[in-house]
């Protein structure tokens, strides 16, 4: 990325203006002419004077240049953390219902969380999302939520969750936005629970659990605690 500096000087009254980056001229004012004729000045006088005028402003450019370059180089890789951003993502347009959720209540909920403003159209058929924030982390908490909602659920496939509740056969996980999977009482340990509560778990608890299944007819999700765990040998009967 390139500066430009823009340079005004005065030609008997009449501004004069430049403007370029260290490498080339851009744009100049296009009445340099007319402001030397209107002073009478000789042809061989108004290259003298242009030439003059353009060296002047070269040299009040390349030093604006220096003085920029000795605070900074170059453009940061990265904005610092706490600057106010904008980003963008597309997903496809068959998720922009699910982001919105019913009468707004997914987004809105998205914008209180994290604090982004999230604005989402439909373009050229997928669904744009614009996120803005006035931080690193406000943008990257409702990407990973979003994200999250747009993600198809994989068999086999490992995932943070959060207990929403709990029910004597076992417990309700969110393991994706808006997606929650029975983790059943004898998913959650190798050894035999009689109650949930022997697991030591609670609501809003985060663990670790694996899909095991998708039932193909009614779409729920069995989730499994215990495939993640050691397995206990087994004790050999004596």
């Amino acid at each position: 990325m390139e500066i430009l500096i823009i340079v005004i000087l005065l030609i008997a009254l009449f501004p004069f203006w430049v403007v370029s980056t260290r490498r080339r001229l851009t744009v100049m004012n296009e009445n340099v002419e007319s402001a030397v004729n209107q002073i009478g000045v000789q042809l061989s006088s108004r290259y003298d004077m242009l030439a003059a005028a353009l060296n002047q402003a070269k040299e009040g450019r390349m030093h604006i240049l220096d003085k920029i370059t000795e605070c900074i180089a170059e453009p940061r890789a990265e904005l610092k953390p706490h600057a106010p951003r904008i980003e963008t993502m597309t997903i496809p347009k068959e998720f922009i219902g699910a982001i919105i959720g019913p009468g707004g209540k997914i987004i809105q909920g998205m914008q209180e969380e994290t604090g982004a403003t999230i604005t989402i159209e439909e373009v050229d058929g997928v669904g744009r999302i614009e996120i803005a924030g006035t931080n690193k982390k406000c943008i990257d908490d409702a990407m990973r939520i979003i994200k999250g909602i747009v993600a198809v659920p994989e068999v086999g496939e490992v995932y943070v969750g959060k207990i929403r509740s709990i029910m004597p056969y076992g417990a309700f996980v969110e393991f994706l936005p808006g997606k929650d999977g029975l983790l059943h009482i004898s998913e959650i340990d190798w050894k035999r629970l009689e109650t949930i509560e022997e697991a030591g778990l609670k609501e809003g608890d985060e663990i670790e659990v694996k899909l095991l299944d998708i039932d193909p007819k009614t779409g729920k999700f069995k989730l499994s605690r215990k495939v993640l765990l050691p397995r206990p040998e087994r004790q050999e009967k004596k």
